[in-house]
């Protein structure tokens, strides 16, 4: 409790309330300075504060690589280790429908998305990070007559959130856009007029930069990346894919309904050379644009389709993994100009890689954990394999790091806790009932882990 101005408040009350609505409480205490008030109450925060500043913004988190600190920050966040249905569990809630979005987590505020299975209503939810009472549960498209999704992998809601202080931008591929604020929860503006085939659903996340908000549209009828106004949903500028497919059949048609043509990757924006890039991976290409404008910087072709995994970056170099087919994970230089040469590869890996879940890069080791387990640690400067283990199960979310561990949560269930480092060293298996397409997001000193049917607050010591 703290003592202000007459007033006794809980060190939360101060910062939500300022305590304007609580009452009186006389004899306590005689009034302090108000100086060592203040220092008091900070003080009193520090260990409180639900969330980092940052929270965790998009997918893959708050810089878009799956690392849950800044770089270079070596201070403990103190996330659990270990945990089951009874163990370490704060609070667990049931999420309607079906939805594999990465839940994005601000201001003590978490979003995710999901959609009735035959993907003809579209919902938008808010949950208490700190309870897990539903906040807010609005449907907010509806389509009539929605593509089947022709697999068993995918579903109607699978593209993450994207949030920033005041706003949440919801995203569900071509059935509808959407910017709601936080604090009321009022509706700011929509789009449902972004036109795309996805065939088998959508699932590109949308990026915010700047004054934009980034979407991709790798369908099998068209391929484009947009910027939207963020304010307004209005499109700012719109790049089709220069992609040579190649894929046409002996009457002119893409083959397979242009299943060779879509793709599921969300773009990552990095610093080259003093300026922003957007490097986009697409089914038969990876492209280099400039976020401002729109306009392509470099491409560089790439035998596979339908890439899923979002690229990493660092030291110069994007770490991309091609999709279906062969599948390749492989360091690409990202400082040329239009089309790239095999010139530009540093190297590349030469077994089967990911298809689904994304790479993770931890100062001078690549993370890789294979749709059926495999789990590999690779020289980033050379691509060499340092070691080599079963993970277990199939993997469709994509790892984290954070407190030196990678967190790595498979459909089945199952959650390893290792040891990011160059000895492979299993920490904690964990498991959660339901089993996990989401990718975790974190939120202070606690893991939100979203399993296909419910939604849970991992927490150390919790009870």
């Amino acid at each position: 409790m703290i003592y202000t101005d007459n007033l006794w408040c809980t060190s939360s009350q101060v910062v939500e309330k300022g305590c304007i609505q609580e009452r009186k409480v006389h004899g306590m205490l005689p009034r302090f300075n108000c100086h060592f008030l203040l220092l008091l109450s900070c003080v009193a925060l520090l260990p409180l504060l639900p969330c980092s500043a940052e929270g965790w913004p998009e997918f893959r988190g708050p810089y878009g690589n799956g690392h849950a600190s800044a770089p270079g920050d070596k201070t403990p966040l103190g996330l659990p280790v270990k945990w089951s249905e009874t163990e370490n569990v704060k609070w667990k809630i049931e999420i309607p429908h079906r939805g594999w979005s990465t839940p994005v987590v601000l201001d003590n505020q978490i979003w995710l998305t999901t959609a009735t299975p035959d993907g003809k209503d579209y919902f938008a939810i808010c949950v208490d990070a700190e309870t897990g009472k539903t906040l807010h549960n609005e449907k907010l498209f509806h389509c009539e007559k929605p593509e089947p999704l022709s697999n068993n992998v995918n579903c109607y809601a699978s593209p993450s959130p994207a949030i920033e202080k005041g706003r949440v931008y919801i995203n569900f591929g071509s059935y509808g856009t959407a910017c709601l604020g936080t604090g009321n929860f009022e509706t700011i503006w929509k789009r449902d007029d972004l036109p795309c085939r996805h065939y088998r659903g959508p699932g590109s996340s949308v990026i915010l930069f700047e004054d934009y908000l980034i979407v991709t549209m790798d369908g099998v009828d068209q391929q484009y990346v947009a910027a939207l106004d963020k304010k307004t949903g209005k499109t700012v500028w719109k790049t089709k894919r220069t992609t040579a497919f190649n894929d046409l059949d002996k009457d002119g048609k893409p083959k397979r309904e242009g299943d060779f043509r879509k793709a599921f990757s969300t773009p990552i924006i990095v610093e080259q050379d003093g300026k922003k890039l957007m490097i986009s991976a697409a089914s038969k290409a990876v492209y280099g644009y400039d976020p401002k404008t729109g306009k392509e910087r470099w491409k560089y072709a790439q035998p596979d389709y339908s890439t899923s995994t979002r690229p990493v970056y660092g030291n110069g170099l994007a770490f991309i993994t091609t999709g279906m087919g062969p599948a390749q994970l492989y360091a690409l230089r990202t400082d040329g100009q239009g089309d790239l040469s095999k010139k530009h590869v540093v190297w590349t890996f030469p077994k089967k890689t990911a298809r689904i879940p994304s790479p993770i890069l931890v100062d001078d080791l690549i993370f890789m954990v294979t749709d059926n387990g495999q789990l590999y640690c690779l020289e980033a400067a050379t691509g060499k394999e340092v070691w080599h283990a079963r993970s277990g199960g199939n993997h469709c979310a994509s790892p984290i790091y954070a407190d030196g561990r990678l967190y790595l949560c498979s459909v089945q269930g199952k959650c390893a806790v290792v040891k990011a480092g160059r000895k492979h060293e299993v920490l904690a298996t964990n498991r959660l009932e339901g089993g996990f397409m989401a990718s975790p997001a974190v939120c202070g000193k606690a893991l939100i882990l979203r399993t296909k049917t419910h939604l849970y607050r991992i927490e150390e010591g919790a009870k």
